[in-house]
């Protein structure tokens, strides 16, 4: 009983100096008196813009920052020019950025499994190129397009995504796959140079 006694109480001392406030405030549906303007944001930057003309201060907005060197930076720091040229001209050898998206690289991957798997290998071999262009480091559409490759007749090539694969995941769930494509690429090309080299 005690608690709500000083529980009443307390909100009784609380509501007593806002209900006071409010009997302060003028009623909501009394505007401004007559001849007065609502307060406006843009007079009351006016004003402040006097204010600064009069005490000889300028507003923010009309201070226009020095950004030129001082007088004797030439003397003091006499290699300051040099810097300045070569930063410009390392800027300008800047001449291709390549796009990064990999929620874009997974989808054509996704596709060009479904290419590979319907065994149009060309198909699936574009859309694992185009997953490089979006993730460069894409470790299986470099596994795939590996895959395509060697079916497409093309060894070499293969060879050079199975090793890519295993730089970017060494011990990634493909690689033993991939060491196994590279083992049998490796007996490929060495019948084959030879039988290049015996008529």
């Amino acid at each position: 009983m005690l608690r709500y006694f000083v529980f009443a109480l307390l909100a009784l001392s609380l509501s007593i100096p806002a209900f006071s406030q409010m009997q302060q405030l003028p009623p909501s549906s009394q505007g401004p008196g007559a001849g007065e303007a609502p307060p406006r944001y843009d007079q009351d930057r006016d004003r402040e813009k006097e204010r600064d003309k009069e005490a000889g201060e300028s507003s923010s907005r009309d201070t226009k920052i020095d950004i030129s060197p001082p007088r004797d930076d030439d003397k003091n720091h006499p290699t300051s020019s040099l810097a300045v040229s070569e930063a410009e001209a390392d800027a300008t050898d800047v001449s291709e950025f390549h796009p990064f998206n990999p929620q874009k690289a997974a989808k054509d991957v996704e596709v060009g499994d479904f290419y590979f798997k319907r065994k149009n290998y060309r198909a699936a071999l574009a859309r694992y190129q185009d997953a490089l262009l979006w993730k460069n480091n894409h470790a299986e559409a470099n596994f795939r397009m590996a895959q395509c490759l060697e079916k497409l007749d093309n060894p070499d090539e293969a060879a050079v995504h199975y090793q890519e694969y295993l730089k970017i995941l060494p011990h990634g769930p493909l690689s033993g796959e991939a060491r196994k494509a590279l083992e049998k690429l490796k007996g490929k090309s060495a019948t084959a140079s030879a039988g290049e080299n015996h008529p």
